[in-house]
């Protein structure tokens, strides 16, 4: 358990995803948490996992599908070198050139962590964005994913400076 954090649910497991509003262009979603500002009540994240459909097979054409899960809003799918990203995925199809063959790449942002953290981050504003962005894909593209963790109350010293490094990162 974070220092200055006193767990108050079990773990919760959040359903979500995100489509494409148009081929190849970078969407948005929000997910809200329902947590409750008054009684300084933050998300622990424990794990997150994200699947992407594949990206479309055009031959002598590279594509690309990427989704991403932040905790805030963002302009675009971002990778985990960004401070809000806890997640990411991405899938591609590498066809160098080629009419008739391609090569499927993966690469995923540590989905699940290793059995020695006890969380991968934590949510202190009340909702988190998942993001969508294709390249070179002829249909919609779609993520859905699952978050998981469980609610705790932050002490008044450290909810502020949750909220505030969340917000001011942003």
């Amino acid at each position: 358990m974070p220092t200055g954090l006193k767990q108050s649910s079990s773990t919760v497991a959040i359903g979500f995803s995100v489509s494409e509003t148009a081929a190849n262009t970078f969407t948005q979603n929000s997910v809200d948490l329902n947590l409750s500002p008054l009684d300084r009540e933050v998300f622990v994240v424990t794990a997150i996992n994200l699947d992407p459909l594949a990206p479309d097979f055009l031959a002598g054409a590279d594509t690309q599908v990427t989704c991403s899960l932040t905790t805030t809003s963002q302009t675009g799918a971002v990778n985990l070198d960004n401070s809000n990203c806890l997640a990411t995925a991405t899938l591609d199809i590498r066809a160098g050139g080629s009419a008739d063959s391609g090569v499927g790449f993966t690469r995923n942002g540590m989905e699940t962590p290793p059995a020695t953290l006890d969380y991968i981050g934590i949510i202190a504003t009340n909702d988190f964005f998942i993001q969508i962005a294709g390249t070179n894909n002829l249909v919609l593209k779609r993520c859905f994913g699952k978050l998981y963790g469980y609610r705790a109350v932050a002490s008044a010293d450290i909810y502020a400076a949750l909220v505030q490094s969340e917000v001011l990162s942003a």
